[in-house]
């Protein structure tokens, strides 16, 4: 848990850095429950760990032996933590860049294992008719009221957007609100940064962004790795309504430790919050199999 003699004047920190040899493609992580969830967008199982990093259970999602081939995957590449019927859920949302295998939500109640599908077509024409050509949904997170999702781009489509939606919007896609708002600076000229994931903070209403350069033309194909950064949007609750919402702060994850060089990073879960400092830990997918861990304190 965070270390309370961190003061609030010391910059970003690496705390931890893990290999999981037996779990692939981490792509989106919560904490829900005093337990991390890590889902990796091929895997058939979503991994439950401690604040350790010890594994305490494997929760099939789906009946795929292996990994589950690129052509068929649901492509789960976002957790979410959620709120609903006065229980604490999770949200796993397919990133919709390859119809109909990856337009699937999943809905998971850990305190039953419950899981319940959802079909996103509906929603995810609506998207396209917005104006949002090339999906892929990457993240996604619950702020008050909305569920936040993120469309990462890439240098064919270089462009990031946030999408501002009704909570359940799955269950009516066709009138579930929608605002959608350009997300996201350059911080490389050499290729296109693309949001990777994100988590909200309900104590500072930030909303904490992970975001990566890969070399690659579309929403389907991996290219080779670039570099990662954390991006914190201050006040986002009132930010909703612009047209266009760019970070208030950007953190160069290599120049924070070099161990972050040649990792992608995925996503991002705030597991504690004490005296202005946060202890997160994100997640590296490097289009290998690999998941890697990072703890990290802001």
């Amino acid at each position: 848990m965070l270390m309370s003699s961190c003061r609030k004047d010391e910059g970003p920190r690496l705390l931890e850095m893990m290999q999981l040899d037996d779990y692939p493609s981490g792509s989106g992580l919560a904490w829900l429950g005093k337990k991390l969830y890590v889902m990796g967008d091929d895997a058939t199982w979503l991994l439950q760990m401690d604040s350790a990093f010890s594994k305490t259970d494997s929760i099939s999602l789906f009946s795929s032996q292996g990994r589950i081939p690129k052509e068929t995957k649901p492509d789960i590449e976002s957790v979410a933590e959620i709120y609903l019927n006065k229980k604490r859920l999770l949200l796993l949302t397919g990133s919709g860049s390859l119809a109909p295998y990856r337009n699937l939500l999943l809905v998971y109640d850990p305190a039953t294992q419950e899981k319940k599908e959802y079909r996103l077509d509906t929603f995810y024409n609506r998207l396209n008719a917005e104006g949002l050509g090339e999906l892929n949904i990457e993240g996604s997170t619950a702020i008050p009221v909305f569920i936040v999702l993120a469309n990462r781009g890439s240098r064919g489509f270089p462009r990031n957007y946030l999408v501002f939606t009704s909570n359940r919007f799955w269950e009516k896609q066709d009138i579930a609100s929608l605002k959608i708002v350009k997300a996201g600076i350059q911080t490389d000229t050499a290729s296109f940064t693309g949001i990777s994931g994100m988590d909200y903070s309900y104590k500072t209403d930030q909303l904490l962004i992970t975001a990566s350069t890969e070399n690659t033309f579309n929403s389907y194909d991996d290219g080779s790795i670039g570099k990662s950064y954390l991006w914190i949007v201050n006040d986002i609750s009132s930010k909703r309504r612009l047209d266009a919402i760019n970070p208030d702060r950007i953190i160069d994850l290599e120049q924070v430790d070099a161990r972050f060089k040649g990792h992608k990073i995925e996503s991002v879960s705030i597991i504690s919050e004490e005296k202005g400092r946060k202890e997160l830990v994100l997640v590296a997918d490097n289009d290998n199999g690999d998941t890697v861990l990072f703890r990290l304190i802001i």
